[in-house]
């Protein structure tokens, strides 16, 4: 399994639903990676478009193979607002390393609600000599000392 870092670039999103009656949408992200999440600031909204261009770091050491992004939409008075999520596999990203940011479907109940722009970056976890870094435990290693 890969290990390494994964930097999210969040980028913008479109077609989402404005569940907000009487003032504008103030959609945000929450980012999960096992289980590490990451919450994006609320974005830059114009017409159906969000803007974040928000970066977020993961530390890869597990053999999950996903992201996703839930959608949210903020309310002052009321619980927020589900808005949709996306799931992003990482299986081609841990061969080529880089993914341009593109389009992921957002999908609410099933059913398609928009879709989300995100870059990908997977810089894996190298030892000094290059190779890839052993799994140790908790920083302990077993010692090749007899006694």
């Amino acid at each position: 399994m890969p290990r390494g870092t994964l930097e999210v670039l969040l980028v913008s999103a479109k077609g989402l639903e404005d569940s907000d009656f009487l003032s504008g949408s103030d959609p945000y992200a929450i980012l999960t990676y096992r289980t590490q999440e990451k919450t994006s600031g609320i974005a830059s909204v114009e017409g159906s478009c969000s803007e974040w261009n928000e970066s977020f770091l993961f530390s890869i050491s597990s053999d999950v193979t996903e992201l996703k992004i839930k959608l949210m939409d903020k309310d002052t008075f009321t619980a927020d607002d589900f808005v949709g999520e996306a799931t992003i596999p990482l299986e081609p990203l841990f061969v080529e390393e880089s993914v341009p940011p593109m389009a992921y479907q957002v999908v609410k109940d099933e059913q398609y609600c928009g879709e989300i722009k995100v870059g990908l970056t997977f810089t894996p976890q190298r030892s000094r000599g290059g190779e890839l870094e052993e799994e140790s435990l908790g920083g302990w290693k077993q010692s090749s000392f007899e006694e």
